[in-house]
Protein backbone atom coordinates (compact mmCIF):
# COMPACT_ATOMS: atom_id res chain seq x y z
CA UNK A 1 0.00 0.00 0.00
CA UNK A 2 1.38 2.94 -1.25
CA UNK A 3 2.13 5.67 2.11
CA UNK A 4 1.17 9.12 1.80
CA UNK A 5 4.46 11.27 2.59
CA UNK A 6 4.23 15.55 3.32
CA UNK A 7 7.46 17.69 3.42
CA UNK A 8 6.87 20.67 5.27
CA UNK A 9 9.58 23.53 5.88
CA UNK A 10 9.22 24.71 9.73
CA UNK A 11 9.94 27.80 11.48
CA UNK A 12 9.49 29.78 8.41
CA UNK A 13 6.69 31.82 6.91
CA UNK A 14 8.66 31.38 3.02
CA UNK A 15 9.04 28.01 1.31
CA UNK A 16 12.77 26.81 1.01
CA UNK A 17 13.85 28.36 3.91
CA UNK A 18 13.85 27.19 7.78
CA UNK A 19 14.61 23.22 8.29
CA UNK A 20 12.30 20.39 6.07
CA UNK A 21 10.51 17.65 7.52
CA UNK A 22 9.07 15.09 5.70
CA UNK A 23 5.63 13.44 7.82
CA UNK A 24 3.91 9.88 7.33
CA UNK A 25 0.46 9.79 8.69
CA UNK A 26 0.79 5.82 9.29
CA UNK A 27 -2.94 4.43 8.39
CA UNK A 28 -1.38 0.96 9.66
CA UNK A 29 1.76 0.04 11.83
CA UNK A 30 5.07 0.13 9.93
CA UNK A 31 8.30 -1.50 12.13
CA UNK A 32 10.80 0.09 13.04
CA UNK A 33 13.38 -0.63 10.28
CA UNK A 34 10.83 0.65 7.74
CA UNK A 35 10.76 3.85 9.27
CA UNK A 36 14.71 4.08 9.68
CA UNK A 37 14.83 3.30 5.84
CA UNK A 38 12.12 5.96 4.75
CA UNK A 39 14.02 8.48 6.97
CA UNK A 40 17.48 7.76 4.87
CA UNK A 41 15.46 8.04 1.92
CA UNK A 42 14.09 11.03 2.73
CA UNK A 43 17.61 12.22 4.14
CA UNK A 44 16.09 15.44 5.96
CA UNK A 45 17.10 16.33 9.37
CA UNK A 46 14.13 14.48 10.29
CA UNK A 47 11.12 12.43 9.43
CA UNK A 48 8.17 12.10 11.52
CA UNK A 49 6.16 9.56 11.76
CA UNK A 50 2.52 9.66 13.40
CA UNK A 51 0.16 6.78 14.82
CA UNK A 52 -3.49 7.80 16.08
CA UNK A 53 -4.13 6.74 19.34
CA UNK A 54 -7.46 6.95 21.44
CA UNK A 55 -6.36 10.20 23.11
CA UNK A 56 -4.05 11.59 20.63
CA UNK A 57 -1.04 10.64 18.34
CA UNK A 58 2.03 8.49 19.10
CA UNK A 59 5.10 10.28 17.59
CA UNK A 60 8.45 9.16 16.68
CA UNK A 61 11.25 11.48 15.00
CA UNK A 62 13.96 9.69 13.28
CA UNK A 63 16.99 11.40 11.25
CA UNK A 64 18.71 9.45 8.38
CA UNK A 65 20.84 7.63 10.61
CA UNK A 66 19.08 7.23 13.55
CA UNK A 67 15.90 7.75 16.07
CA UNK A 68 16.15 10.71 18.07
CA UNK A 69 14.40 11.36 21.61
CA UNK A 70 13.11 14.67 20.78
CA UNK A 71 13.03 17.37 17.52
CA UNK A 72 11.04 20.44 17.54
CA UNK A 73 10.75 20.81 13.43
CA UNK A 74 9.56 17.92 12.71
CA UNK A 75 6.81 18.02 15.62
CA UNK A 76 5.56 21.88 14.43
CA UNK A 77 5.46 19.75 10.61
CA UNK A 78 3.84 17.12 12.14
CA UNK A 79 0.52 20.17 13.34
CA UNK A 80 1.02 21.80 10.43
CA UNK A 81 0.20 18.89 7.95
CA UNK A 82 -2.65 16.98 10.50
CA UNK A 83 -4.55 20.77 10.43
CA UNK A 84 -3.64 22.17 7.13
CA UNK A 85 -3.78 18.30 5.48
CA UNK A 86 -7.30 18.18 7.23
CA UNK A 87 -6.37 14.96 8.78
CA UNK A 88 -8.42 16.53 11.95
CA UNK A 89 -10.91 18.64 11.83
CA UNK A 90 -10.54 20.70 15.10
CA UNK A 91 -8.48 23.33 16.22
CA UNK A 92 -8.22 21.95 19.58
CA UNK A 93 -4.64 21.56 21.20
CA UNK A 94 -3.13 18.63 19.47
CA UNK A 95 -1.76 15.55 21.84
CA UNK A 96 1.75 13.67 20.94
CA UNK A 97 3.00 10.97 23.21
CA UNK A 98 6.63 10.26 22.10
CA UNK A 99 9.86 9.33 23.75
CA UNK A 100 9.88 12.75 25.59
CA UNK A 101 6.96 12.34 27.23
CA UNK A 102 3.48 14.27 26.16
CA UNK A 103 3.65 17.62 24.24
CA UNK A 104 1.09 19.34 23.11
CA UNK A 105 0.61 22.07 20.04
CA UNK A 106 -2.07 24.66 19.46
CA UNK A 107 -2.79 27.80 16.97
CA UNK A 108 -2.34 31.36 17.86
CA UNK A 109 -2.29 34.03 15.49
CA UNK A 110 1.59 34.30 14.92
CA UNK A 111 1.67 30.86 13.96
CA UNK A 112 2.09 27.24 15.86
CA UNK A 113 2.92 26.86 19.43
CA UNK A 114 4.81 24.13 20.99
CA UNK A 115 4.61 23.27 24.47
CA UNK A 116 8.10 21.09 25.02
CA UNK A 117 9.82 20.12 28.41
CA UNK A 118 12.97 22.77 29.59
CA UNK A 119 16.19 20.72 29.12
CA UNK A 120 18.29 22.66 31.34
CA UNK A 121 21.70 22.95 30.52
CA UNK A 122 24.46 22.88 33.73
CA UNK A 123 28.05 25.05 33.36
CA UNK A 124 30.53 22.61 32.80
CA UNK A 125 34.38 23.54 31.65
CA UNK A 126 34.85 24.72 28.28
CA UNK A 127 36.09 21.46 26.80
CA UNK A 128 39.37 21.96 24.82
CA UNK A 129 39.25 19.11 22.28
CA UNK A 130 35.45 20.33 21.53
CA UNK A 131 36.44 24.14 20.81
CA UNK A 132 39.53 23.54 18.67
CA UNK A 133 36.95 21.10 16.67
CA UNK A 134 34.82 24.01 16.29
CA UNK A 135 37.25 26.80 15.42
CA UNK A 136 36.85 28.52 18.98
CA UNK A 137 39.50 29.93 20.65
CA UNK A 138 37.72 31.09 23.39
CA UNK A 139 34.20 30.77 25.03
CA UNK A 140 31.82 33.09 27.71
CA UNK A 141 30.77 29.90 29.03
CA UNK A 142 29.69 25.90 28.68
CA UNK A 143 27.19 23.61 29.58
CA UNK A 144 25.77 19.83 29.05
CA UNK A 145 22.08 18.73 29.14
CA UNK A 146 21.22 15.42 28.70
CA UNK A 147 21.26 15.91 24.88
CA UNK A 148 23.62 18.62 23.90
CA UNK A 149 26.33 20.88 24.88
CA UNK A 150 26.10 24.28 24.70
CA UNK A 151 28.84 26.84 24.11
CA UNK A 152 28.30 30.55 24.51
CA UNK A 153 30.55 32.63 22.98
CA UNK A 154 31.00 36.68 22.87
CA UNK A 155 29.56 37.79 19.66
CA UNK A 156 27.09 37.06 16.84
CA UNK A 157 29.66 37.23 14.07
CA UNK A 158 31.76 34.76 15.53
CA UNK A 159 28.23 32.09 15.60
CA UNK A 160 27.84 33.36 11.77
CA UNK A 161 31.44 32.87 11.35
CA UNK A 162 32.17 28.93 12.49
CA UNK A 163 33.22 26.13 10.15
CA UNK A 164 33.56 23.33 12.44
CA UNK A 165 35.73 20.07 11.77
CA UNK A 166 32.62 17.56 11.85
CA UNK A 167 35.14 14.72 11.43
CA UNK A 168 36.43 15.63 14.72
CA UNK A 169 33.11 16.47 16.30
CA UNK A 170 31.98 12.82 15.46
CA UNK A 171 33.94 12.12 18.44
CA UNK A 172 31.77 13.97 21.10
CA UNK A 173 29.87 11.73 23.15
CA UNK A 174 26.75 14.09 22.47
CA UNK A 175 24.13 14.42 20.16
CA UNK A 176 24.96 17.99 19.03
CA UNK A 177 26.03 21.06 19.81
CA UNK A 178 24.56 24.27 20.22
CA UNK A 179 26.78 27.23 19.41
CA UNK A 180 25.03 30.94 20.68
CA UNK A 181 25.62 34.39 21.45
CA UNK A 182 23.43 37.32 21.88
CA UNK A 183 21.79 38.47 18.42
CA UNK A 184 22.88 41.85 16.71
CA UNK A 185 20.11 43.30 15.71
CA UNK A 186 16.95 44.74 16.61
CA UNK A 187 14.73 41.37 15.53
CA UNK A 188 16.23 38.90 17.05
CA UNK A 189 17.49 38.02 21.16
CA UNK A 190 19.32 35.40 20.51
CA UNK A 191 21.10 33.58 17.51
CA UNK A 192 22.55 30.02 17.61
CA UNK A 193 23.89 27.45 15.17
CA UNK A 194 23.66 23.83 15.70
CA UNK A 195 25.89 20.87 14.27
CA UNK A 196 24.84 17.01 14.91
CA UNK A 197 27.55 15.17 12.78
CA UNK A 198 26.94 11.91 15.04
CA UNK A 199 23.59 11.75 14.02
CA UNK A 200 24.11 11.79 10.67
CA UNK A 201 23.05 15.98 10.61
CA UNK A 202 26.53 17.95 10.35
CA UNK A 203 24.48 21.94 10.55
CA UNK A 204 20.87 21.28 11.40
CA UNK A 205 19.07 24.25 9.70
CA UNK A 206 16.78 25.21 12.87
CA UNK A 207 16.58 23.00 15.73
CA UNK A 208 13.29 23.48 17.57
CA UNK A 209 14.82 21.03 20.85
CA UNK A 210 18.11 23.12 21.38
CA UNK A 211 15.82 25.90 22.43
CA UNK A 212 14.34 23.79 25.39
CA UNK A 213 18.26 24.49 27.04
CA UNK A 214 18.58 27.69 25.03
CA UNK A 215 15.13 29.74 26.64
CA UNK A 216 16.15 28.97 30.17
CA UNK A 217 19.97 29.65 29.94
CA UNK A 218 19.17 33.08 28.03
CA UNK A 219 15.96 34.38 30.06
CA UNK A 220 18.07 33.94 33.05
CA UNK A 221 21.09 36.42 31.11
CA UNK A 222 18.95 38.42 29.51
CA UNK A 223 16.87 38.75 32.32
CA UNK A 224 13.05 37.97 30.35
CA UNK A 225 11.09 35.39 29.80
CA UNK A 226 9.96 35.59 26.37
CA UNK A 227 12.61 35.76 23.47
CA UNK A 228 13.15 35.52 19.79
CA UNK A 229 15.63 34.19 18.47
CA UNK A 230 17.89 33.37 15.15
CA UNK A 231 19.60 29.77 13.94
CA UNK A 232 21.81 31.46 11.39
CA UNK A 233 22.09 28.20 9.05
CA UNK A 234 22.48 28.77 5.20
CA UNK A 235 18.89 28.48 5.05
CA UNK A 236 18.05 30.23 8.54
CA UNK A 237 14.91 30.09 10.78
CA UNK A 238 13.26 32.15 13.79
CA UNK A 239 12.38 30.56 16.66
CA UNK A 240 9.64 32.59 19.06
CA UNK A 241 10.43 31.20 22.69
CA UNK A 242 8.78 31.50 25.91
CA UNK A 243 9.83 30.28 29.50
CA UNK A 244 7.13 28.96 31.71
CA UNK A 245 8.75 27.40 34.34
CA UNK A 246 9.51 23.35 33.87
CA UNK A 247 8.39 24.29 30.23
CA UNK A 248 9.02 26.10 27.04
CA UNK A 249 6.99 26.92 24.18
CA UNK A 250 8.54 27.09 20.87
CA UNK A 251 6.22 29.34 18.66
CA UNK A 252 6.77 29.09 14.69
CA UNK A 253 5.54 28.93 11.46
CA UNK A 254 5.39 26.33 8.66
CA UNK A 255 5.24 25.63 4.35
CA UNK A 256 3.75 22.95 2.42
CA UNK A 257 6.22 22.31 -0.25
CA UNK A 258 5.60 18.79 -1.59
CA UNK A 259 3.01 16.04 -1.36
CA UNK A 260 3.52 12.31 -2.59
CA UNK A 261 3.87 8.73 -2.24
CA UNK A 262 6.38 6.28 -0.96
CA UNK A 263 5.51 3.14 -2.97
CA UNK A 264 8.79 0.88 -2.42
CA UNK A 265 9.23 -1.12 0.40
CA UNK A 266 12.26 -1.46 3.03
CA UNK A 267 13.50 -4.73 1.62
CA UNK A 268 9.87 -6.23 1.06
CA UNK A 269 8.76 -5.26 4.81
CA UNK A 270 4.86 -4.83 4.80
CA UNK A 271 5.25 -5.53 9.03
CA UNK A 272 2.54 -4.56 10.85
CA UNK A 273 3.45 -3.52 14.47
CA UNK A 274 0.72 -1.31 15.71
CA UNK A 275 0.68 1.79 18.11
CA UNK A 276 0.65 -0.77 21.08
CA UNK A 277 3.53 -3.18 20.03
CA UNK A 278 5.65 0.16 19.27
CA UNK A 279 5.17 1.83 22.84
CA UNK A 280 5.75 -2.73 24.46
CA UNK A 281 9.51 -2.39 22.45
Amino acid sequence: MAQRVVQVDAFTSVAFRGNPAAVCVLQAGRSDAWKQAVATEMNLSETAFLERLADGWSLRWFTPVAEVDLCGHATLASAHVLWEEGVVDTTEPLRFFTRSGALEARREPTGIVLDFPAVRAEEIAPPGPLLTALGITQAVAAARNRMDVLIEVGSAAEVRALSPDFGALTMVNTRGVIVTARADDDEHDIIARFFAPAVGVNEDPVTGSAYCALGPWWAERLGRSELRAYQASTRGGVVGVRVRGERVELIGQAVTVLRGELIGEAGGDTTTTGAEAVWKS
